[in-house]
């Protein structure tokens, strides 16, 4: 959206105007990394690193607004949401997966997927009717119903970098880091899925057919993506295993081709008009998994530290981007009611996606690993949001007639700036009030996993038939998973990577080094 940086004028105007944009964008990052850095040192948690991003884009931004900044120049901070997809967010969601830390996040899978899938449902429906409610009662700006419905889908993306990154330095159980970073990567994917949906039966006549096209175009994105990325990842892994790569004079191609595999997942999907963001997020899992242990040990370091740096780079800048074009972008300031009310909507949304699914989470967990009501407050609290909703948001003002898309842009932008900021900066007092700092990082996972990793289900007295049907579901799903595990230890470690047996202590520091 905006104007291009190409314009009418000499070549020698726009190579100055391009230096100088570049050279604005860099000092910017500068002034992001040694901001962060400082305030992390002297632990100051109420302006964390994204915060700080956001703010100096926000100040850079107003600046260059009141200044009256040659156009030329300000056209290198437009927020592009083609540019934001197809090159910050690959970076990000490829190392989200690549370092995951793999026992935490499948023994909490089906939690996971439970908030990111139908959580993100559950808020995005409730928001959509809501806001709809809210039109039709006239107490704010009214919306067609399908177009509540892609607000709705817009604001359910959550982006919680801020909150992940006090969760580490404070200390943190780590079942809750790993249902927080699980739900909102996959989540993303989920938000993505339902704004792209519901944008098609806009364009179409509302039918029964159409719910049908609906629910079968989720799953055909869904389960295509996932099988796009996973299928590279094993390409990948077979690949460097069998090219003999791993010699000192082939290490630079060895580390080009593993960089070059997670790009390559991602257009595909897109390319295809599947979800990118699913695809690259399954490529990173399935290669950390089989395709590292195939590297050579400098190459193994070395793609570890690529990734953590473009990631760290694309995430500040990101939110430097985003700041800055939200004091340039136009917005419609003449619907406060709109803001206010989705506010209200989005946290009641919010609050409606977590406590049910956590109650639905814990019908089927045994009681010693429920997840407690302060870890609900907790993943309550942390969904703020972020650069997705500011980037679907931004596309809804193409995709919207009559002016209805940039209403929805402006709520969006508020309530990104005021999440990142408020729920960002009070993250700290938050863990604190619900004691979850210093929690057991190993106690909940010492039980979940035997030593093949499987899932133990425990011993239930006989206290009726409902406790004896749940019993029944943990032993059909222990022994799924018990299973899953036997074929990967078995037959998939073996025939994708170059070692024939499961060296636990190895894997432990292989996650360790990522």
């Amino acid at each position: 959206m905006g104007i291009s940086p190409a314009e009418s004028g000499s070549p020698e105007k726009e190579q100055q105007a391009a230096g100088v944009g570049i050279l604005l964008q860099i000092m910017m990052l500068v002034l992001s990394f040694v901001l962060g850095h400082v305030l992390r040192r002297h632990k100051f948690y109420y302006l964390p690193e994204a915060s700080a991003s956001l703010l100096i884009g926000l100040i850079v931004g107003g600046l260059a607004n009141i200044s009256n900044t040659e156009t030329s120049i300000r056209a290198w901070f437009n927020f592009h949401e083609e540019f934001f997809f197809l090159f910050l967010l690959p970076p990000i969601i490829f190392q989200s997966g690549f370092s995951l830390s793999a026992k935490p996040f499948f023994s909490n899978f089906g939690a996971i997927v439970t908030f990111a899938i139908l959580g993100t449902f559950i808020a995005s429906v409730v928001t959509g009717v809501l806001v709809y409610l809210g039109g039709r009662m006239y107490i704010m700006y009214g919306l067609p119903f399908v177009e509540c419905l892609m607000f709705g889908a817009l604001i359910s993306a959550t982006d919680p970098v801020t909150v992940l990154s006090i969760f580490q330095e404070l200390g943190t159980d780590t079942n809750l880091y790993a249902l927080v970073f699980g739900e909102s990567v996959l989540n993303d994917a989920m938000a993505i899925s339902l704004y792209r949906t519901m944008s098609i039966v806009r364009k179409h006549a509302s039918s029964a057919q159409n719910f049908f096209m609906v629910i079968f175009r989720f799953l055909e994105t869904f389960v295509g993506s996932m099988s796009a990325g996973v299928g590279v990842g094993f390409v990948s892994a077979l690949l460097f295993k069998y090219a003999g790569l791993d010699v000192d004079n082939l290490q630079n191609l060895e580390c080009c081709l593993f960089v070059l595999f997670p790009y390559f997942s991602y257009m595909l999907a897109e390319g295809l008009g599947l979800s990118g963001i699913l695809s690259i997020l399954f490529t990173a899992i399935v290669m950390k998994h089989y395709s590292y242990s195939n590297l050579s040990e400098n190459s193994q370091q070395f793609v570890s530290d690529f990734f953590h740096l473009i990631s760290s780079l694309a995430e500040t800048f990101t939110f430097i981007y985003m700041g800055f074009d939200i004091a340039m972008e136009k917005h419609s300031w003449s619907h406060l009611g709109f803001i206010f009310f989705s506010i209200l909507f989005i946290v009641v949304a919010r609050a409606a996606n977590v406590f049910s699914c956590a109650y639905l989470v814990n019908l089927v967990r045994p009681v010693h690993r429920q997840i407690p009501l302060k870890h609900q407050k907790a993943l309550w609290y942390s969904g703020l949001r972020g650069a997705m909703a500011f980037a679907l948001a931004l596309q809804s003002v193409h995709d919207l007639p009559e002016g209805r898309g940039q209403i929805i842009f402006t709520a969006t932008t508020a309530i990104v700036v005021l999440s990142v900021l408020l729920i960002g900066g009070s993250t700290g007092t938050m863990l604190e009030a619900l004691h979850v700092i210093g929690d057991s990082h190993d106690g909940h996972l010492g039980e979940s996993f035997d030593v093949n990793n499987g899932y133990v289900a425990p011993s239930f007295k006989k206290d009726g038939t409902s406790g004896n049907g749940i019993k029944m579901k943990l032993k059909e799903f222990h022994k799924r998973t018990s299973s899953f595990t036997a074929l990967d230890r078995n037959y998939l470690t073996p025939f994708f990577t170059s070692q024939n047996e499961d060296d636990e202590e190895e894997e432990a520091l292989l996650d360790e080094r990522i």
